[in-house]
Order: C-alpha cells, then structure tokens, then sequence
C-alpha cells in the first residue's frame, strides 16, 4: 500500500449542534477529489440538502467520496438544533468517538479526525471524566502518556499541562511530565513530520524571564533547567528554559523547530494569533494518529454558514500526511 491508497480518514461528528455538522460537509466539498474520509455520526444532522452516501463499511468511503459525503450511520435519539446542544445526544457523541478508534485500531482507517465537542455537555450528561478528548483519547489507547501539539506553517508548539487552572499549574508540572513531553515531541517530529536531522525543540520558563535566577519563581531552576541539561547531555537539541515572551517571535520561531510550553494559554495564545484559521490540533503519543481543528463547536455562530472549515480542512491533510510518514517509515 502507498501513501496514495491509504485507507479512509474517519471523522468523528462531535457534538451534532455545534459547527462540525457544517465544517465536515465544507471539507468534502474541498477535498472530494483529493482525500478519502468519511463520518462517524447521524446523517440526519447534517445540514439540509447536504449530499451523503450511506457506507457499510469505511473501504467503501473512497468510491462513494465523488457521489456524497461518506457517512458510517450511528442514530443518536435527538435531533440538531444549531446552537442548542441536546443532553440527549451526549452519550452519541462519545460513542463515535468510541468507534472511530476501534476503526483505526482495527486497521480500517488510516487515521483519525474528531470534530469539536463541548466538554461541558458530555461531563454533565455522559459522565465523561476527561478534561478534553486528547485525555480520553489516551484513555482508550491504554492509558498512553499522549501529548497535545498545536501545529500550523509557522508554528509547532506544545503545552505540557492542557485543561488545567492556572492556579494548579506549578504543582502539576514535574520532572517526569516534562522529560515524557519533550521526548515524545522529539520523536514525533522526527517519525511524524519527517524531520530527519536533529529536531530543535525550545523550551520556554514557566515563570516571567524563565524565574530570573530564582527572583521570580524557583520552577524554571528546580524543574525544567535539569530536564534540559540532562537531555542536552544526551545529544538532543534543546533550548531553555527561556522567557516566554520572546520566544515567539519571527526570528526567534526560526531557530527551532516546536516550542514547548508550559501551560495551556502560553502554547494556544501564539498559535492562535499567527494561525487562528488554520491551527490543527494533533495528538502525539498515542498508537493512532489523531488530529483535530483547533476551535471549539462555536454554538453561536452554528447553522448560520459563517463556519470556517479552513482548520477542519488542514486537519485532515495533516492526518493523511501524518499517517503516510508513519506507513512509510514502517516499510523501511
């Protein structure tokens, strides 16, 4: 198998009143002749005259890609209402998710892409106890140290605490989650995006100026300058602990190759101003590769055709190359 006739992306619908509905069927109008996926979820959620083909199988995703989307049906018990998520659609939500990770592990599908969810209707009417889907994605996975990663043209950035409150931050952070994040960045950039020298990976401090020798915090000296030095020692190319706030620069972005960073905003904020449209979520570590767009189900503006798709659209570019470096490394 080449990485032209790899298997079918699957797409997990997300929450079925957010954007996603909109975001799918955007993408594969965009990608029809390009990508072959298909989605995880309840047609009848998809916008009005939005053409579907109805598959039994995700091997049938690519034949039917020019006539319709490809959808594997999974009937929730509510309809959609654009910008009115149903409690009673929370379970179904997960429950593709569930499925699409089962397609991929089974070697039916070559990666996949998940579509936003709102956490607050899934912990509340689903039970589920995960701050995001990179948590319970790992979850499902074996309970898999997975690593989030925000990437676009200009940036690859990592937060090593995600869904957290600022407030518990510092005593999150420890040596070992530090050195598991960064070593798992370091393979993924060599194994996923195809960067075969040394990959570069900075650093940044957790306090302002990366603690100023200790003045404004002990972390950045007691946590993560260890970490660094022991695996510059080993060869690895690291930069850090440095301040934050001139990490991100033009210039500065030039001299590495993923930035890492130590709470969820320092990561999201930069990424976010350089490539709001077309950041993609991409979860590292895990046995399958996952990517997703970086926005959430946007309630406010579902059902009004102001939807970007452009994220869902590079998401799933990324999820196809993604997937076609690991196939290709495994035929080495």
């Amino acid at each position: 198998m080449t990485g032209s006739d790899l298997l079918p992306v699957a797409v997990s619908c997300g929450d079925p009143s957010g954007i996603g509905p909109e975001i799918i069927v955007a993408a594969w109008a965009t990608l029809r002749d390009e990508l072959p996926f298909f989605m995880i979820g309840d047609s009848r959620h998809l916008p009005a005259g939005t053409r579907t083909v109805l598959i039994d199988a995700p091997c049938d995703a690519p034949s039917a890609m020019a006539d319709g989307l490809p959808v594997l049906q999974l009937a929730f018990p509510k309809p959609a209402k654009p910008g009115r998520p149903d409690p009673g659609n929370a379970f179904g939500v997960v429950k593709a998710i569930q499925w699409a990770v089962e397609l991929v592990g089974e070697g039916a599908a070559s990666a996949l892409c998940t579509a936003p969810v709102s956490k607050r209707e899934l912990v509340s009417h689903a039970g589920f106890a995960f701050p995001g889907q990179t948590e319970f994605l790992a979850h499902c996975a074996g309970g898999r140290q997975a690593v989030m990663m925000l990437a676009s043209a200009e940036l690859k950035v990592v937060p090593v605490t995600t869904h957290i409150p600022i407030s518990d931050v510092p005593g999150a952070l420890n040596v070992e989650l530090l050195e598991t994040t960064i070593r798992v960045t370091d393979r993924a950039l060599r194994e996923d995006f195809g960067i075969s020298e040394q990959p570069r990976i900075a650093v940044a401090g957790l306090n302002p100026h990366a603690g100023e020798n200790g003045v404004l915090g002990v972390e950045d000296a007691i946590v993560i300058a260890p970490v660094c030095d022991r695996l510059r020692a080993e060869g690895m190319s690291i930069a850090g602990p440095l301040s934050a706030d001139t990490m991100f620069n033009e210039s500065a972005r030039a001299g590495y190759d993923a930035a890492i960073a130590m709470y969820h905003d320092q990561a999201l904020i930069p990424i976010k101003t350089l490539e709001f449209e077309d950041g993609v979520n991409v979860t590292l570590g895990l046995p399958f590769v996952r990517t997703s767009p970086d926005h959430g189900t946007a309630f406010d503006i579902a059902g009004s055709g102001k939807a970007n798709p452009a994220s869902m659209i590079a998401a799933l570019r990324l999820a196809r190359k993604i997937a076609a470096a690991r196939h290709a490394n495994k035929c080495k």
